[in-house]
């Protein structure tokens, strides 16, 4: 799979699968714009590419919020701007938090949609008209727990289900005009992750069962993450439209 010349977009890109993701396409040849909350995120990921073969790799930033419409407009419109248009949309940024169910508040709830539904949602509104030009594709960051339940996250279950089903339905819509499709993680080895044990009553134990809950008994890597999102958005995948494709060691078989 190469990309040269390619125009993505990365949300939530400056780190964990996001980071790995732009990273895969940087040496893959694309050009890339990294959508973060933060300007020092963006330069710190610039930085970890100083001393490899990426180095002079076109890195754009994308800075903002990511979550009402005005909001996803921005960051769209930053990262067409710096790369002359655009040919594909990685919806990486989220937030997750696990909040037992008599626990979760308002503010909660309207974060986690917020940023997880309306971020997707409204960047895919915002890059349609510059991937329609392009002949381009989206490929949504959905999880397992969109999949199956998922406690004590069901706020966050229900947002990525969302997901899930937003990209069947905009498949649906959007069908002839540009592809969309949708990679559901596992447990990854991310800084998400490890904020979650270490929050843990028992960092050890969340670790261990982080660990079992996949028939193969580990946590994913967030390049091999990356690497679905690659094939989605490729050529090869040309005939792939609609698709939510599990990467998360066999969990969604079952228990």
């Amino acid at each position: 799979m190469t990309f040269t010349g390619q125009r993505v977009l990365v949300t939530g890109g400056a780190r964990g699968i996001g980071a790995a993701t732009a990273r895969r396409f940087l040496e893959q040849g694309a050009n890339v714009a990294i959508g973060a909350r933060h300007q020092s995120s963006i330069d710190a990921f610039r930085d970890s590419l100083m001393d490899t073969d990426l180095a002079s790799a076109t890195v754009e930033a994308a800075v903002g919020e990511i979550g009402t419409q005005s909001e996803c407009q921005a960051v769209v419109e930053a990262a067409v701007e710096r790369l002359g248009g655009l040919d594909i949309l990685v919806n990486c940024a989220g937030v997750f938090e696990e909040v037992p169910f008599e626990a979760v508040t308002q503010a909660h709830w309207d974060s986690t949609f917020r940023v997880n539904v309306g971020g997707t949602f409204f960047c895919i509104q915002a890059a349609l008209p510059h991937l329609e030009s392009s002949g381009g594709n989206v490929v949504n960051l959905g999880s397992d727990a969109g999949l199956i339940g998922f406690p004590p996250s069901s706020v966050y279950s229900g947002a990525k289900a969302a997901v899930v089903n937003l990209t069947r339905a905009l498949a649906l819509e959007l069908a002839g005009r540009i592809r969309l499709n949708c990679v559901c993680p596992g447990n990854v080895e991310t800084d998400m992750i490890q904020h979650a044990t270490e929050t843990s009553d028992d960092p050890r134990a969340y670790r261990d069962a982080a660990h079992r809950r996949a028939p193969l008994k580990r946590m994913g890597q967030p390049q091999e993450i990356a690497d679905a999102v690659l094939y989605l958005a490729s050529p090869q995948a040309g005939f792939t439209h609609g698709a939510i494709l599990s990467v998360d060691g066999g969990g969604v078989c079952g228990f």
